[in-house]
C-alpha cells in the first residue's frame, strides 16, 4: 500500500486547527503528523517531522505564515516543503505575498471539506493549486502593486500562443477551460503549460500567475 500523505496543520485558531486535523485524519490516504499555532512552531515542526505538506494559515503570532512559508519553501531552501496556504478572503492581500514566498497554492477557509482534501492531495502530488473562483480577484486587485515600474511585455522567449495560454492561466482558468477557450485538447494545453514553465524557469502554475502580473502581461 502507498504510504499516506503526511500533513502538518498550522493555524492559530484551535477550533479551525482541530477541525482541519479531524477532516484530514479521517482519510485513509492522509495522516496528520503534527499541529501548531504559530509560524515559528510550524518551521521547527516541519524540520523535525519532515511532512509531505504544511497546511498554513497566514496571520499568526510569533511568526506569520508568509515568513514561515519563505523559510520552508522559499528560494534557496535546501529541502523545500510543499505549503498550502488557507485564508479568508478579506486577507487576500497577504496571499499573493505567500505565493511569492514559495507556497504551492491556496484555498479559502470556507471551502467545503472535499475541496480542502483535494487541495492537499493536489499540492502533495507536486501540482500547484489556485482557487479559480478567486484568482482573478485576488491577483487582479493588487496588479498595480505587483507590477514593477518597468514592465516586460514580451514574456521572455514565449511564442504568441504560449503567451496566450499564460494569460489564461493568470486569469484563473483550469486546463479544461483553457482547452475550451482555445479549442484545443487538454493534452495540448498541458504541453503548452510545461513549455511555459520550462522556458521561464518557473516551478508551477502559481509562479506563472505571479510572473504574468509582475511582467504586466495581464491587465
Amino acid at each position: 500500500m502507498t504510504a499516506p500523505v503526511r500533513v502538518l496543520v498550522c493555524d492559530d485558531q484551535a477550533l479551525i486547527r482541530t477541525g482541519f486535523a479531524t477532516i484530514i485524519d479521517a482519510q485513509p490516504d492522509l495522516e496528520v503528523v503534527g499541529e501548531c499555532g504559530d509560524g515559528r512552531a510550524a518551521v521547527e515542526l516541519a524540520r523535525e517531522l519532515d511532512p509531505d505538506i504544511v497546511v498554513m494559515d497566514v496571520r499568526m503570532p510569533v511568526l506569520d505564515g508568509i515568513e514561515a512559508t519563505r523559510l520552508l519553501a522559499g528560494a534557496g531552501v535546501a529541502r523545500p516543503v510543499k505549503v498550502l496556504v488557507v485564508t479568508t478572503f478579506n486577507l487576500d492581500e497577504y496571499v499573493y505575498e505567500a505565493l511569492r514566498a514559495g507556497a504551492s497554492g491556496f484555498l479559502l477557509k470556507d471551502a467545503p471539506p472535499a475541496q480542502l482534501l483535494q487541495g492537499i492531495r493536489t499540492v502533495a502530488s507536486g501540482a500547484a493549486l489556485l482557487a479559480p473562483e478567486v484568482t482573478r480577484q485576488l491577483v487582479g486587485r493588487y496588479a498595480s502593486r505587483i507590477r514593477p515600474a518597468e514592465q516586460d511585455q514580451d514574456g521572455g522567449a514565449l511564442t504568441p500562443r504560449e503567451l496566450e495560454v499564460l494569460r489564461l492561466i493568470a486569469d484563473g482558468l483550469s486546463n479544461s477551460e483553457i482547452a475550451a477557450t482555445l479549442v484545443i485538447s487538454q493534452e495540448t494545453v498541458k504541453t503548452y503549460v510545461s513549455r511555459i514553465l520550462t522556458k521561464l524557469d518557473l516551478r508551477d502554475r502559481v509562479q506563472a500567475v505571479v510572473y504574468a502580473y509582475r511582467r504586466g502581461l495581464v491587465t
